[in-house]
């Protein structure tokens, strides 16, 4: 049975838990070489065994903190010397502080969220593009929210960072429209995550998508074959 992304090289950020380890977990399954990212290595390790177990393979896990943007550009340089090019990059990390009114913020919070959230993102794009045009295929997936384009009372920081990411993503895709590469967004929706329970702790979990409900959106975009580009997708 032919896999959807066999022999396909794919970096995931944020992939120790939540939406991250759902379609880190998936891409093995459909064939892909996984190169995890995420600040927590018990949560790497984690789902390096559940790669192992449902696909047979191992990830290539990578500890770091995306706010410290040097390890970015060496990360780039180390998937070129292990792989010479990338097929997938999902920029999937992100982070989101307390609620609040905008004139409350806390200016750590803020900056912690500009870094995870937009920075980092640019800094990926600025490091992996080089790997993803060697691929024949090269597929770029940055993920958003509905904040990102409709503001709404507390959200108002969270949501700039994600507006601000379309916007860097959306250019980015215009860019390189007459390659060989194509560059999306995905809005998962609502989704049963340790982030969607902090932002909205009265919520039941069992009323949302698990992580795994929406992979299938992201495989189809990881795709050699999806040559839609510049394009917002919400996950069914």
């Amino acid at each position: 049975m032919t896999k959807l992304l066999e022999n396909r090289i794919a970096l995931v950020t944020g992939a120790s838990r939540g939406i991250g380890a759902a379609v880190a977990r998936r891409f093995a399954e459909e064939g892909a070489t996984v190169v995890a990212t995420a600040r927590t290595v018990g949560g790497l390790e984690e789902l390096d065994d559940a790669i192992l177990e449902s696909s047979g393979q191992r990830a290539t896990l990578v500890p770091m903190d995306l706010r410290q943007f040097d390890q970015i550009d060496n990360l780039g340089h180390a998937l070129y010397e292990r792989f010479g090019k990338l097929d997938i990059v999902v920029g999937n990390a992100g982070f989101i502080s307390e609620l609040t009114p905008t004139w409350l913020m806390d200016p750590d919070s803020w900056s912690r969220m500009l870094d995870v959230n937009l920075t980092a993102n640019a800094r990926l794009i600025r490091s992996m593009d080089p790997l993803l045009r060697q691929s024949e295929a090269g597929r770029s997936i940055y993920v958003t929210c509905d904040m990102g384009k409709d503001p709404r009372p507390f959200w108002s920081f969270y949501g700039a960072t994600k507006a601000a990411l379309e916007n860097l993503v959306s250019a980015y895709a215009a860019e390189i429209q007459q390659s060989s590469m194509r560059v999306n967004l995905i809005n998962p929706g609502p989704v049963s995550t340790a982030t969607r329970s902090k932002a909205f702790p009265g919520e039941d979990p069992a009323n949302l998508k698990s992580p795994d409900d929406v992979t299938d959106a992201f495989v189809q975009m990881a795709t050699a074959s999806f040559q839609d580009n510049a394009t917002y997708v919400r996950a069914q």
